[in-house]
């Protein structure tokens, strides 16, 4: 197995960031400036793959150094629903959420040193609301923590109060499925720092 110690994450994102340096990995962070066009012909979860892909597509590759891009779609009733664009709009997602049950899929890009093709998957995640009130919508909306979220909410902050349940991984509605990208990573020959560390 070989050992891969350093990450370049296409992505701004604080929480893949988190999660990704929670491994262990050296994290390099350089967004893709791809803008994420809205393509009503792919499904919801062909959609996060292929925002992954060309996120993935725009930045340079690092010799040595893994390139990770991924995206998060939110999927009701097979319609995704991305970040919203104000508060009104994410008011109106979690008032389409609130009470029902939803999928979240997030996809991963990875080029990985020494391999030409890039490696493509996605995980997928029931998750169901509570019955909200106007109320809780608004005040949860009012903190701002849904802007820069897909289907207007984070699972690990605040918004962990709306939800009943999941069915599934907890860090694919997170943002990045971390289980899913080291059996990957393994079934290629390569491990995370932290698996190295734990065979010493």
């Amino acid at each position: 197995m070989i050992v891969l110690d350093r990450i370049v994450l296409a992505s701004g994102s604080p929480r893949r960031l988190e999660l990704l340096r929670s491994l262990g990995f050296d994290v390099t962070v350089a967004p893709s400036g791809y803008h994420e066009p809205p393509m009503p012909h792919l499904s919801p979860r062909e959609l996060a793959v292929s925002h992954a892909r060309e996120k993935l597509a725009s930045v340079a590759r690092v010799d040595g150094a893994a390139t990770v891009a991924a995206d998060t779609v939110v999927d009701l009733d097979g319609e995704a629903l991305g970040k919203p664009r104000d508060a009104a709009e994410a008011a109106r997602m979690l008032e389409s959420l609130s009470g029902r049950e939803h999928l979240v899929h997030t996809a991963y890009a990875v080029a990985l040193p020494g391999i030409e093709a890039p490696l493509e998957a996605a995980e997928t995640t029931r998750v169901r609301f509570h019955d909200l009130r106007p109320d809780e919508i608004a005040a949860y909306v009012a903190t701002g923590e849904p802007m820069d979220k897909a289907g207007a909410y984070g699972i690990q902050g605040r918004a962990a109060a709306l939800v009943a349940g999941i069915d599934g991984d907890f860090y694919t509605v997170m943002g990045f499925p971390l289980g899913g990208f080291v059996r990957a990573l393994r079934r290629l020959g390569f491990v995370p720092p932290t698996a190295n560390r734990a065979a010493k």
